[in-house]
């Protein structure tokens, strides 16, 4: 069982008031043996040329068929590892892997989904395309491939390549999305023209990015994009997370001092983080990935991870500004999906960037799912998202049900 799909299981635990720790690490060394279960050797293939010789943007570097993944039957994978762009514009190298389904490609190529994947980790070793089920196994990735689509999953610069990784941070993720399709293009020739962006969580957050991108980039070939539980404004969350002391919301904020060290070098992490979360700081981000940072999270559970005035941090205000969304002109239509029993991600936040987007005039669809937490929507909106990546790779209209729920 993927990560997620344990997550999604966890949090309908939660909401039953049920018996969940079985489900996650009791130790940090438990939490190694269990991320050890579905982790995959971090080989040469991942280190880029040093220096790395500059290219345009989805150039490829290398490219290796691979075959210790858990696929649907007959279905293959490609690794590749390609030119992206961070957060200030660098040249950067980043690695994904290319999801291909059994059969013969049909007229004019697989249809083609770029994949963003949702908080894994920060170290090099958490790049899904170095977990045996890519990290989401069948919540939602593989039911893509077996559905027919051809899946470019990229990793994001940092993790499988050298970091350190812009974690959550929009603008560097939406780069990692867009430039891998032309670099799986060239590694892959049976993939199509046309694709569609999706992504969960921090892949959702990433896919708002792609759409603005993409309205620079003029891309004809550029489809749409669908951003599952993507939030649209971290000033608001944080606010929120910062008064809950849970594991489960704490162990997120290392990882976010890391991605705003790595996006704001400037930045110390001793000024966001108290002193028990920055006594594992160094732990958390260099030695294990999703369970071992809930395991190290839980030693100090009921313990606040910040500390006070942390608003003020000028990095932080200027990395949580780069992932603002539904602020900016995006290239349409993005279809935006939120469960209103969301325990990762605020509900009412998303519905507040809805509504901005709606003053804008964005071309957005929203759709609301009651009931559902922030796995189990990935999951059981599948069908939904693939039919709608259907339309829109076959040049159907879209109607624009911009600000209807």
């Amino acid at each position: 069982m993927s990560i997620w799909a344990r997550l999604g299981l966890i949090g309908a635990m939660l909401a039953a008031a049920s018996v969940w720790a079985d489900e996650l690490p009791k130790s940090r060394t438990e939490a190694l043996a269990m991320e050890r279960q579905d982790a995959l050797p971090l080989s040469g293939f991942y280190d880029p040329p040093s220096p790395l010789v500059p290219a345009p943007p989805g150039a490829l570097i290398r490219s290796e068929p691979f075959t210790g993944y858990d696929l649907p039957p007959g279905a293959h994978a490609v690794r590749i590892l390609y030119h992206s762009r961070a957060r200030d514009g660098r040249d950067i190298a980043a690695s994904g892997v290319v999801l291909l389904p059994a059969g013969t490609p049909p007229v004019g190529g697989w249809p083609v989904i770029a994949w963003a994947h949702g908080t894994s980790g920060v170290a090099r070793q958490c790049a899904p395309s170095l977990m045996r089920d890519v990290e989401y196994g069948s919540e939602g990735l593989m039911p893509m491939v077996a559905a027919g689509f051809a899946v470019v999953a990229t990793d994001y610069a940092g993790l499988g390549t050298p970091g350190p990784h812009q974690y959550d941070n929009k603008l560097a993720q939406a780069n990692d999305v867009v430039y891998s399709v032309p670099a799986a293009r060239t590694a892959v020739r049976s993939l199509g023209a046309r694709w569609v962006a999706i992504g969960h969580s921090q892949g959702g957050v990433a896919v708002w990015g792609v759409a603005e991108l993409e309205a620079s980039l003029h891309d004809p070939d550029y489809a749409g994009g669908i951003s599952v539980a993507g939030d649209t404004d971290f000033d608001w969350y944080e606010l929120h997370d910062s008064r809950t002391y849970t594991a489960i919301s704490t162990m997120y904020w290392p990882l976010t001092a890391f991605g705003i060290k790595a996006s704001y070098p400037s930045f110390a992490p001793a000024r966001l983080l108290t002193a028990p979360f920055l006594e594992r700081y160094r732990d958390v981000t260099t030695k294990g990935c999703w369970y071992y940072s809930y395991a190290a999270a839980a030693e100090v559970a009921g313990q606040p991870a910040v500390r006070r005035g942390w608003q003020q941090i000028a990095e932080l205000r200027r990395y949580n500004a780069d992932s603002r969304s539904a602020t900016r002109p995006i290239k349409g239509p993005l279809l935006i999906l939120a469960g209103d029993d969301d325990q990762s991600v605020s509900f009412a936040n998303i519905k507040n960037g809805v509504a901005r987007a709606c003053r804008l005039g964005l071309p957005i669809e929203f759709a609301h799912r009651p009931g559902l937490d922030h796995d189990p929507l990935m999951e059981k909106t599948i069908d939904l998202q693939l039919a709608w990546t259907r339309d829109r790779l076959a040049g159907k209209p879209w109607r624009g049900r911009a600000c209807r729920n």
